[in-house]
């Protein structure tokens, strides 16, 4: 993954209906292949009584993790469908799920295809998309006369500050995107004569 990726808020829950075949599509946001696998089961539980429920996932902020599967359903026409609806909005750390009752009626490879990329976008539209961005946590120790110089090219730069702590000295940390570290610290160290102490954190992947 690179430096930003787009993920969901919240779940979402969508269907559609294709020759009175149910179509039913869960979304959540998860963080790893155990918190995809639960959700599944979850889904699985609800809905024990439905021939198919299908999945695909994509988790992990380093070595992103993709798993789908068909669960009975043609090679193909379900798990990649659903995989594909997330890679194709550009999501990460998401799991979908789609129940599928039986309506009587074959649908065809064409159809299943269509239907279960239908109820994907369909619950995807339930929730909203957030796009998450890399970040360090610069961690600023700076004196009172220094503050206000600070906290202007922060703003102006479209920084959050996170954390604050005022005694002595103030200490602010702020999320800067990786790209713009070198730039921000440079600039800081400019305004304040070089007075300004800098601690790099991990990164860390903030809502942006």
């Amino acid at each position: 993954m690179g430096k930003e990726y787009k993920t969901i808020i919240e779940s979402g829950t969508g269907e559609y209906v294709e020759k009175k075949s149910r179509f039913i599509g869960y979304v959540r946001h998860v963080e790893s292949e155990e918190e995809a696998d639960s959700f599944i089961t979850e889904i699985k539980k609800k809905h024990y009584d439905a021939r198919h429920n299908c999945y695909a996932y994509s988790v992990g902020e380093e070595d992103v993790i993709q798993r789908f599967s068909d669960d009975g359903e043609p090679s193909g026409t379900a798990g990649k469908p659903i995989l594909e609806v997330i890679t194709g909005n550009g999501l990460n750390n998401v799991c979908i799920v789609v129940t599928r009752y039986f309506g009587g009626t074959l649908l065809g490879t064409g159809g299943l295809v269509r239907s279960y990329t239908e109820a994907c976008k369909e619950c995807i539209a339930a929730t909203g998309i957030v796009t998450k961005k890399c970040v360090i946590p610069l961690v600023i120790t700076t004196n009172y006369n220094d503050l206000g110089k600070i906290q202007y090219i922060l703003g102006q730069n479209g920084i959050d500050i996170s954390d604050s702590a005022y005694g002595e000295k103030v200490v602010l940390t702020a999320n800067v995107i990786v790209e713009d570290i070198d730039r921000i610290e440079k600039k800081l160290t400019e305004a304040t004569a070089a007075r300004a102490v800098f601690e790099r954190r991990d990164e860390k992947f903030v809502t942006s």
